[in-house]
């Protein structure tokens, strides 16, 4: 999720946690340790790839964050001797600040590698967009009563308890919108006789109305939008060709193998003037692809790697306009 959300949510999960023992102090460290993993991103790994598919690994592992945080405790111990006694709940803190983040991550649709290094695969709920106002608003309103209420009030600990209910009812309902989706999904699919090896479906940018279906086979994808108004209209699926044919000459490398492991397969390549590009189909829609990477270049007329690097992200702001009103109307083209 976003870094704001991040914040807030750990904050809000830290006040409830330990906010009355420790005051504004426990809100004030969930903030700080729910952005912690995602810090990670300032590390730069060698290449663009490698910085892209290595970020939510061992930095978002329940395994790795759970040894961590005897170190943070005892930092915080030492910035807050006073507060020693309460170890246990130090503890209980830290650890669940961080481990909500990368559980919350693994709801959307890149996940995270929780049980690094055990299992590397990320485990990828796509339920929610990466950024969601309707689940991060009341964790912000929760922690903004905590900050302005006094100490020995309990309204603004109740405050804070009632939104982490709200956004956890949110996720849930998430959850039971993907299900329908992809019931959904499956049953267009079955009628309109596409022949697919993938499914994915994924939550449209800040709602949970609106949603993608994305389906890939060997040679195709064919993206399609769903809202939960449309009734039994049928999906209107779109076929766009993978045209993998590009990186034949180039399948065995790193990058490429990377890539194909790390989208599950939702990938398609493209040629931009000489460059051979695999794009993550899973972000973004088509033919604006959040990460879009170059792997191979044309070259008298050999295909010869290159070392890879992210592509320019194109924005259509007048899509958000035009998704809104999907939303509404299964005319609308998104």
């Amino acid at each position: 999720m976003d870094s704001v959300t991040q914040i807030v949510l750990g904050a809000a999960v830290a006040e409830a946690a330990g906010g009355r023992q420790f005051g504004r102090r426990a809100a004030m460290w969930g903030a700080v340790l729910g952005t912690l993993p995602d810090l990670d991103v300032f590390v730069p790994l060698g290449d663009a790839v490698r910085d892209f598919t290595y970020h939510r690994s061992a930095s978002h592992s329940l395994i790795v964050l759970a040894l961590l945080t005897p170190l943070i405790v005892w930092l915080i111990k030492k910035i807050h001797p006073t507060t020693a006694e309460h170890q246990q709940r130090w503890f209980m803190l830290v650890y669940l600040v961080l481990a909500t983040h990368v559980l919350l991550d693994s709801f959307t649709v890149y996940g995270t590698q929780i049980f690094w290094p055990l299992l590397d695969t990320p485990m990828t709920w796509s339920t929610i967009f990466i950024i969601d106002p309707l689940y991060t608003l009341p964790l912000l309103i929760g922690v903004i009563c905590v900050a302005s209420m006094k100490r020995n009030q309990a309204a603004g600990h109740t405050a804070n308890l009632i939104g982490l209910g709200l956004s956890t009812l949110y996720l849930s309902w998430t959850v039971g919108v993907k299900l329908h989706v992809d019931h959904i999904a499956q049953q267009n699919l079955h009628k309109q006789k596409i022949e697919h090896t993938n499914v994915m479906t994924i939550s449209t940018p800040f709602n949970s109305l609106l949603w993608r279906v994305l389906v890939v086979n060997d040679n195709d994808y064919f993206e399609g939008f769903y809202s939960i108004f449309d009734g039994d209209v049928p999906v209107q699926f779109v076929k766009y060709p993978r045209s993998l044919e590009l990186v034949t000459d180039i399948d065995k490398e790193w990058s490429v193998q990377r890539l194909r492991w790390f989208t599950k397969g939702f990938y398609s390549a493209s040629l931009v003037d000489d460059f051979v590009v695999i794009s993550d189909i899973r972000m973004g829609t088509e033919p604006d692809y959040v990460f879009s990477f170059k792997v191979g270049k044309f070259s008298n007329p050999h295909l010869v790697t290159v070392t890879p690097e992210r592509m320019p992200v194109v924005r259509d702001y007048d899509r958000l306009r035009r998704m809104w009103h999907r939303i509404w109307d299964p005319l609308i083209k998104y």
